[in-house]
């Protein structure tokens, strides 16, 4: 088990562009032993992802490695190493090596996924190109991976294509694919970021039980130091191509020695921070109010007040139909939100939190009116806004906005910065030219960003300065309402930090209301005010942030509290005893709150704004103790 499956010895890559030569990887060097995980811990444009592409053959075409080893041992073929740095690209030796004997997890599914073939086609392929094996097998192999990485129906999910899929269920098709071949070694470029707390813990010991069973090696590139004090072994921290700091687990987390690694510790959001603490980024956003923003900004004098009321809102989707061979079984629709009830006061941060597919962007969406409920009431400012229409209804949405999970995808490509901000000014005719010009450069200052780089394109810039843009957008037309749907998930921590901090100081500066949708808890503990818990379309909790974190009630909420992993090496999460516990199954509750075909609790108030949905015949006085 001391044998290293890969060695990277003084790897320099190096990209030829016309404005320059850059050297993405400046010499680094670590090795990964059998059945060992080596973290790769640094911001965006650190090199991380440069070293994976590197060592899968997949370096972009202005790339080229300039020096070093990538030396791999198969554990099923002793002998020489292969130096994958001096294999041609696209050559037969590579394109065996890729997906077979080394995989990857890329962080994005959905531009990892085809979008015209079925998932169970997709993770079949990749049998079929490394093991022998038939259609019927390789569907039976499919099936059970899916199975494994945690989807509830996976012989349906073979038949179902990459857009029916929450970006969760994406993700975990993205790592059956990766594991179907059992692969020597796994590189996991943040595998868990799009995932909520719960299936994170399922998939972080999927990884776990697979590299024991198969002594797999594990380089896991990720920002999230909670997920790399669960799982890594060795930690490499880079930047600017470099590394800065290498050490075991308890060493990097117990005593970092270089500023920037103790930078990047500070800048994580933890639990029980103190009033008024802020996270510590590594640059700090000097964003600036401007005259034209601050004109029409929400007053502050009338916080407080209730601006949105939602009322037993309930919404259901038909299912695809199965063709004329392949009749459809089970269930024709599925409840996608159910009895959801909440109220969201002015100048307040709600936070919606649950795992994918729990209806929390659904209930979004119902908010938004981009879909209408099957039943229930939504009211804005005491106006019932299923009832809009025309341009009543393009005036309301002119004041709720929304901040999307991924920003590359929600931008234009084909727009420059300037266009995709103006962009909404010209649809509701705010201001003439010039006065939309001045909007525009006031947006860009708010959020942090240089003027002059309107009339750059969106691919020109960094995750976090999209996201900035994203919500420079939601911004243009002084919304009084934001509903941010997982903003920062896609986020190394320090830009992760900066967002944070930016949309709490809009908030304060500007008197916004948000709806913070997302599944990492600590950082709806940062930015909340207020919390709501949804599981299977249900509203199970809803209670201020401190009594929410100090006194669950509910068994999911408690569930939801003990699988989020904390950057501490000496607390790590139990993942044997989080996959045995059933807590996203509401049949599997106990009383009082047990939902199935014959109990339907309903939400009790516990006093103090703390409600919960249980048997009204229960005794809250136990619930409370």
């Amino acid at each position: 088990m001391n044998r290293n499956v890969l060695e990277v010895r003084d790897l320099q890559v190096h990209f030829d562009l016309p404005e320059g030569l850059i050297r993405a990887v400046n010499g680094i060097s670590f090795s990964i032993p059998q059945g060992g995980t080596v973290a790769l811990v640094g911001e965006s444009g650190s090199g991380k992802s440069v070293v994976s592409q590197a060592i899968m053959g997949i370096l972009p075409r202005p790339a080229r490695i300039a020096s070093g080893q990538i030396l791999f041992h198969d554990p099923l073929k002793p002998g020489d190493a292969i130096d994958i740095a001096t294999l041609p690209r696209g050559g037969s030796a590579m394109r065996q090596l890729q997906g077979g004997r080394i995989s990857i997890i890329f962080q994005e599914p959905m531009t990892s996924l085809s979008p015209l073939h079925t998932i169970g086609d997709q993770i079949s392929e990749a049998l079929k190109l490394h093991r022998k094996a038939d259609d019927n097998q390789a569907r039976e192999l499919t099936a059970e991976m899916l199975r494994l990485v945690g989807f509830p129906d996976p012989k349906r999910a073979l038949r179902t294509y990459a857009f029916e899929l929450s970006g969760g269920l994406r993700q975990r098709a993205m790592i059956a694919m990766a594991l179907v071949c059992r692969p020597a070694l796994l590189i996991a470029d943040e595998p868990t970021t799009a995932l909520d707390v719960t299936i994170q813990a399922q998939i972080l010991k999927l990884l776990k039980d697979l590299q024991s069973e198969l002594g797999m090696a594990i380089l896991m590139i990720t920002h999230d130091l909670g997920v790399v004090a669960n799982m890594a072994d060795e930690i490499v921290v880079m930047y600017h191509g470099q590394a800065m700091e290498r050490g075991g687990l308890h060493d990097i987390f117990g005593n970092p020695q270089h500023p920037y690694l103790k930078a990047l510790l500070h800048a994580v959001p933890r639990f029980n921070m103190k009033p008024g603490e802020r996270l510590v980024p590594l640059r700090e956003i000097k964003g600036e109010v401007g005259k034209l923003l601050r004109s029409n900004a929400p007053t502050k004098d009338r916080s407080g007040e209730t601006l949105l009321e939602v009322e037993h809102v309930s919404k259901s989707f038909s299912l695809r139909k199965g063709g004329m061979f392949s009749p459809a079984k089970g269930p024709s629709s599925v409840i996608a939100v159910d009895d959801v009830s909440f109220t969201v006061k002015r100048g307040e941060c709600l936070g919606l939190v649950g795992e994918s597919g729990c209806g929390k962007t659904t209930a979004s969406k119902l908010i938004l009116r981009a879909i209408t409920p099957d039943s229930g009431n939504i009211r804005f400012k005491g106006a019932d806004v299923l009832k809009l229409e025309g341009d009543d209804l393009f005036r309301y949405r002119r004041q709720v906005q929304f901040i999307f999970q991924d920003p590359f995808s929600s931008l234009n490509p084909r727009m420059t910065v300037f266009d995709i901000l103006s962009e909404p000014l010209v649809i509701h005719k705010i201001g003439d030219a010039d006065e939309r010009f001045e909007r525009v450069k006031e947006l860009m200052t708010l959020v942090g960003l240089d003027p002059r780089f309107l009339r750059r394109y969106p691919h020109s810039f960094s995750g976090g300065q999209r996201q900035r843009i994203g919500i420079a957008r939601a911004l243009a037309l002084q919304p009084e309402l934001l509903i941010c749907d997982e903003p920062v998930s896609a986020l190394d921590v320090s830009i992760q930090a900066q967002i944070l901090n930016l949309l709490k100081d809009l908030k304060a500066e500007l008197g916004l209301t948000y709806i913070f949708v997302s599944h990492n808890l600590a950082v709806v503990d940062y930015v909340a005010d207020r919390i709501a818990v949804m599981c299977a379309g249900r509203l199970v909790e809803l209670a201020p942030r401190e009594q929410l974190f100090n006194n669950p009630i509910h068994p999911y909420t408690k569930a939801l509290l003990s699988a989020v992993p904390k950057p501490d090496p000496d607390s790590r999460l139990d993942l044997r005893l989080l996959m045995e516990d059933k807590a996203s199954k509401p049949a599997a509750w106990p009383r009082p709150f047990t939902i199935d075909g014959t109990a339907r609790p309903r939400m009790i108030d516990l006093g103090q704004g703390h409600l919960v949905r249980a048997d009204a015949n229960a005794d809250f006085r136990d619930l409370v103790a």
